[in-house]
């Protein structure tokens, strides 16, 4: 084998060897920045919904508070009134009520009360 020989098989092995680290790296650049998109994407996703969440905690703070406070010794509170302590619609509020673990009265009158305070009638 002459050296000119040599020299174009070792510059196609070279080639060769090249090729296949650059696909290599491509390939883990891929991967690296979709991973940091993803990562991303969901750290804007929290970022943006966090203010949102903490209003949420707070209103249902504020719920469980009042439906567990001693000067009312019932514990039952008008949805109305409820909804206007915590600035929400009566919806919103139903909805919230339900997290807080709370539900209403069965006289339907709009009363709404914890579940550890009104525990449901066993059946029997």
């Amino acid at each position: 084998m002459d050296n000119s020989q040599l020299a174009g098989e070792i510059a196609s092995q070279v080639i060769s060897d090249t090729k296949f680290w650059i696909a290599i790296i491509g390939l883990v650049g891929a991967v690296i920045g979709s991973l940091l998109t993803m990562f991303g994407n969901i750290l804007l996703h929290w970022i943006k919904e966090k203010p949102q969440s903490d209003l949420e905690k707070s209103r249902i703070n504020m719920l469980v508070t009042m439906l567990d406070d001693d000067r009312f010794p019932q514990k039952w509170r008008s949805l109305s009134t409820l909804s206007a302590v915590i600035g929400a619609n009566d919806e919103e509020t139903k909805r919230l009520l339900f997290k807080a673990g709370a539900r209403g009265s069965e006289k339907a009158d709009g009363k709404w009360g914890l579940v550890k305070n009104h525990p449901f009638p066993s059946i029997e």
